[in-house]
């Protein structure tokens, strides 16, 4: 059938490509028919293998396989990067005709199939006041996972060498706030804020900070924070992330829809509540994306899904944020099943972070 021979083609270019690094993968995109009455291959419902079949995620294939001979129980989820990068074009697609219909009432586009059940809400982005453009924020129905494309600035906070007061940081100081109104950088009392000592990693910088922190450390200690040039995370608008569930220290999925590269990331920060899109420096670097903090980052082509609910709020390693995140991705390929296959739908997973053991 159309599907099966399409899915199972994607299948087999899954596991024919090479193992790609920790936290990223390379991927063809193709596109899916939209026909919801196709039956689905079992490829993409809630198959498992061995923990070999992690590889390419994890970029340390022996440790996987020692694993799996020290627990032959213990399996992971298939799962399809590439495809879900083709799926989830399809329907950030649908979204934006959803939006153009619904703003002309009685149009020809509505009437042959309203997707308002998608639709969570439309971010309006503006600079300098002034509204810039729609970013339609989206799930499938019955499923907790939001997504949305946009580009992506590059957020340095949280590295301990992110700001200098001379600026000779890898970001701009100014990007950082002003004095008396400082917000990427941690502070005393009366507003002032910490210079790092001779026994910090940079001495004379900034200490930088992000939403995300270890509380049981010190708040000058540059350590408390999540450190951009190595984490993984992405940066949601406070509102935004509100009204959406979503909590620092939640899990997601970002991908790079000019390379098919993706990158499981954290919520690690809070911005602007009138922009969107926006990444660490580490995660910039996983999708192939110009990194540098200061003239970086990419103006559109860039996926994110997010699984409110589903952290701690506390940070994580890199290897905890590739773990968590492929388990997310498995759970939410099934519940998808029914919508992209018409196949029988698992009931999605209740939100709250899954057990790593």
């Amino acid at each position: 059938m159309q599907c099966s021979s399409i899915l199972f083609a994607a299948a087999i270019l899954i596991f024919s490509a090479s193992p790609a690094r920790s936290q990223q993968v390379s991927a063809e995109v193709n596109d899916v028919p939209s026909d919801p009455n196709r039956d689905c291959p079992i490829e993409f419902k809630n198959v498992r293998v061995e923990s070999h079949g992690a590889d390419r995620f994890s970029g340390d294939s022996q440790r996987n396989l020692i694993n799996a001979a020290e627990n032959e129980t213990e399996t992971v989820p298939t799962l399809h990067v590439d495809l879900d990068l083709t799926i989830l074009k399809q329907k950030q697609a649908e979204l934006g005709q959803c939006i153009l219909s619904t703003q002309t009432q009685g149009s020809p586009e509505k009437a042959q199939g309203d997707c308002s059940e998608m639709l969570l809400l439309n971010f309006e982005m503006r600079h300098d006041g002034e509204a810039e453009r729609d970013i339609p924020v989206g799930h499938f129905p019955g499923t907790t996972a939001f997504f949305y494309e946009s580009g992506m600035t590059i957020d340095a906070d949280g590295a301990p060498n992110a700001y200098h007061p001379d600026n000779s940081g890898i970001d701009d100081l100014q990007n950082a706030g002003a004095p008396g109104s400082w917000e990427g950088l941690a502070k005393d009392a009366q507003g002032e804020p910490f210079v790092q000592g001779p026994d910090d990693p940079f001495p004379g910088y900034y200490v930088s900070e992000t939403a995300l922190a270890d509380r049981s450390k010190a708040v000058n200690d540059p350590a408390r924070y999540v450190d951009a040039s190595k984490i993984p995370f992405l940066v949601l608008p406070g509102g935004m992330a509100r009204q959406l569930g979503a909590r620092v220290g939640d899990f997601a999925i970002v991908f790079n829809e000019r390379n098919g590269k993706s990158s499981y990331a954290i919520f690690g920060d809070v911005g602007p509540y009138d922009r969107v899109g926006e990444g660490s420096v580490a995660l910039a670097e996983n999708l192939g994306i110009r990194s540098n903090a200061r003239n970086g980052g990419t103006w559109r082509g860039v996926l994110y899904l997010v699984f409110p609910g589903s952290g701690e709020r506390r940070p994580r390693t890199v290897e905890e944020i590739n773990d968590q995140g492929q388990k997310l991705l498995g759970q939410w390929e099934t519940g998808i099943s029914e919508e992209v296959c018409g196949g029988p739908k698992s009931i999605p997973p209740a939100p709250g972070n899954p057990s790593a053991n």
